[in-house]
């Protein structure tokens, strides 16, 4: 098969083809704590074991709904051993905190004197092992909370070298943000990280991440991979908002597992922006066990050239009365492609559950692909709401149509739209600069798109 260019299309590659060369005795080499721990090492090996076992997909709704063939990891090497010691740097003004991983080593780290009086943990799982080994046990042994049935959850498990915490003891409300900065994207590196956070019962808090260039981007240099997992426990009553932003270079790789659990009447906000990267693949899952527990999760994508996003959501309602409202939204130029799978799952036990998911994708130019997969595995009759929805297709005409009877043009008219479709994740960032920040790189990408002839094309 040829592309209209005659040039002969590469083959398709699926997950069982992912080209980063890992093998078991590279968990020799690597770090992640200071001193000798029996039973991480155990767990290291039992995920390995997991990883070479278990299937590239578990879900065969999903399967065939991913494709490797640009990715080029061969070339990559492991982050074996990187900095881990904090070092002190200036707290940005109307934050709490922040920390800062610069191509896997430790850069930077500050925490307010409210924070600090008040007893909060933002370190490295490294320096938190140096002064609290059993805390650093309760948090990692036994693979967390990660999904047994993800291969590439366990990858992670079995091979990260950096590892962040964020620990917030119980009745302690964070009034301001607390930022999470990685920096990577240099060629021929292959970083793998988790980061864990804890809230105690009747603790607040709101986090942003970001996943930002670690420096000049060289489009002829190798790939690089970064695999990172967000591991959120939460208390009783415990309220948590995390926003996260994907910027990374777009000869990076992302594997990203966001999985949470809730316990009663545990509140978590999720805003996810994916705009980076070569190829994404994330997936949340969120365990409402407590009840009367509640997860809102908005997650968008802008996507451009050949970029690929494979988004993947899990909801598992177990306690009662739980709520759930879930919305992944894409809108995609050039011949970006993204693929939108969620799944709803209510248990027996989870009377009286509210839960929706939604999946819309916008498709900017005759070259893009969206695939949109909600679905809903429901064992309890007794529900409030069980519902999904989802739709793929241009910009309504009708919205352009009233825009332009406005005396808007219809290149502006479009713009608006676009980035009126990607607004509610954009509100939920919880720092004005970075607010500003998400806008201008919607609003560049648009640019970039229309200069290329992108939407003319839709």
């Amino acid at each position: 098969m040829t592309v209209a260019s005659g040039r002969p299309r590469p083959a398709r590659r699926g997950l069982t083809d992912f080209s980063l060369a890992v093998q078991r005795s590279d968990i020799e080499g690597i770090g992640g704590i200071g001193g000798a721990a029996d039973w991480l090492d155990a767990d290291r090996v039992a995920a390995y074991d997991a990883f070479e076992a278990l299937p590239a997909e578990s879900n065969m709704l999903y399967t065939t709904y991913i494709d490797l063939r640009t990715v080029a990891l061969e070339g990559a090497e492991l982050v074996r051993s990187p900095r881990t010691d904090p070092r002190p740097m200036d707290l940005p003004a109307g934050t709490d905190g922040i920390l800062v991983i610069d191509e896997g080593d430790m850069a930077g780290v500050a925490l307010s004197a409210e924070a600090i009086a008040a007893g909060v943990t933002l370190t490295t799982v490294a320096d938190l092992w140096n002064r609290d080994p059993d805390r650093v046990r309760v948090l990692l042994d036994g693979g967390s909370i990660l999904p047994p049935d993800d291969r590439f959850a366990q990858l992670t498990r079995a091979m990260w070298s950096q590892g962040v915490v964020l620990d917030i003891p119980a009745g302690v409300r964070l009034e301001r943000p607390v930022i999470v900065r990685w920096r990577a994207g240099a060629p021929d590196r292959a970083l793998l990280s988790r980061t864990l956070i804890a809230l105690g019962d009747g603790a607040a808090a709101t986090v942003l991440e970001e996943l930002v260039a670690s420096g000049p981007v060289d489009t002829g240099a190798g790939q690089s991979f970064i695999a990172g997992t967000l591991e959120v426990r939460l208390g009783r009553d415990a309220r948590l908002e995390l926003a996260s932003l994907q910027e990374l270079p777009s000869t990076t790789v992302a594997f990203q597992h966001r999985n949470a659990v809730l316990a009663e009447g545990a509140t978590l906000h999720w805003a996810l922006a994916q705009l980076g990267s070569r190829l994404v693949r994330s997936r949340v899952d969120n365990r409402l066990e407590g009840d009367r527990s509640s997860v809102e999760q908005v997650e968008i994508v802008f996507g451009g050239s050949d970029q690929l996003f494979d988004l993947t959501s899990y909801t598992h309602h177990i306690g009662r009365d739980t709520s759930g409202n879930l919305l992944s939204k894409g809108a995609l130029l050039d011949r970006a492609r993204s693929f939108m799978k969620g799944m709803i799952v209510i248990d027996r036990s989870a009377v009286g559950t509210d839960s929706f998911l939604g999946e819309f994708g916008m498709n900017l130019s005759k070259q893009t692909r969206s695939v949109a997969i909600p679905s809903l595995e429901i064992d309890q009759p007794d529900c409030r709401r069980a519902a999904h929805a989802s739709s793929v297709g241009p910009i309504d005409e009708t919205q352009l149509f009233y825009l332009e009877t406005r005396g808007i043009p219809p290149d502006e008219a479009r713009k608006f739209i676009v980035l009126g479709f990607l607004e509610p994740v954009v509100a939920r960032v919880p720092l004005a600069d970075a607010q500003d920040r998400l806008r201008a790189l919607l609003e560049a990408k648009w640019d970039a798109g229309i200069g290329a002839g992108a939407v003319a094309a839709a």
